[in-house]
């Protein structure tokens, strides 16, 4: 595939004929590739109890997505809900905007100098977003912010047949990192359940508590769930 293939081409190139499994690894080497970044994740429903976490590129990646899953509030999720691009690369002015998810992801990822994230727009609505993490100072140029723009919608074009695996049958997509998006996705959900039970309460009351016993104890969302699915 040339260099010189504008991005977005290159995210059309990539899924012609691409299993919808295989979807989301793939735009993620794409964009992993194409773009001056160290770490990429994608997600479905990203300001939403529902969220559904597709790929992450790196271990960077995944980091990225837990603390954020875990704090419910980082770049992505403000991309998705406001439908507009947001850049973390300066970590004084992220503490204040995000005052949970800057500074744990600053403990647990001290090489990170940069988050970019930008909402997957299909039409008029806001699909998911995508997150793109730095090691450089600043962050990407401008020209590959605007390039990360263009491709975005190329992105949520191809991400159509993912979305409809959420409805099938399979409860657990086969997505990677396998055990995360399990995490964000039936295992959250299923121990979501078991404190609605317990605790007669919404699912919202719920993640909240769970929530919140994660950033009691210093953990993340991953290993409350698992606790309590276990117990």
């Amino acid at each position: 595939m040339s260099d010189r293939m504008p991005l977005a081409r290159q995210v059309r190139s990539a899924v012609e004929d691409c299993p919808p499994r295989e979807v989301p690894r793939r735009l993620c080497e794409v964009l992993s590739g194409g773009l001056p970044v160290d770490a990429v994740t994608m997600s479905l429903l990203t300001d939403t109890p529902s969220r559904q976490l597709l790929c992450a590129s790196n271990e960077m990646a995944t980091a990225i997505e837990e603390v954020q899953f875990t704090m419910a509030e980082g770049p992505c999720i403000t991309a998705a809900s406001e439908g507009e691009p947001v850049h973390l690369t300066d970590w004084a002015a992220g503490s204040r905007r995000w005052p949970l998810f800057a500074p744990a992801l600053r403990e647990r990822c001290p090489d990170i100098e940069a988050v970019h994230a930008f909402p997957l727009w299909l039409g008029d609505y806001v699909l998911g977003a995508l997150d793109m993490a730095c090691r450089t100072p600043g962050g990407m140029p401008q020209a590959a912010i605007e390039q990360a723009i263009e491709a975005s919608h190329a992105v949520a074009q191809a991400l159509i047949p993912a979305q409809r695996l959420l409805s099938a049958e399979d409860p657990a997509p086969p997505w990677e990192p396998a055990d995360a998006v399990r995490a964000h996705w039936s295992d959250t959900h299923r121990a979501i359940g078991v404190v609605m039970h317990r605790r007669k309460i919404s699912s919202e009351t719920a993640l909240a508590l769970m929530r919140a016993r994660a950033f009691a104890t210093g953990r993340n969302l991953r290993e409350i769930t698992t606790d309590i699915l276990n117990s």
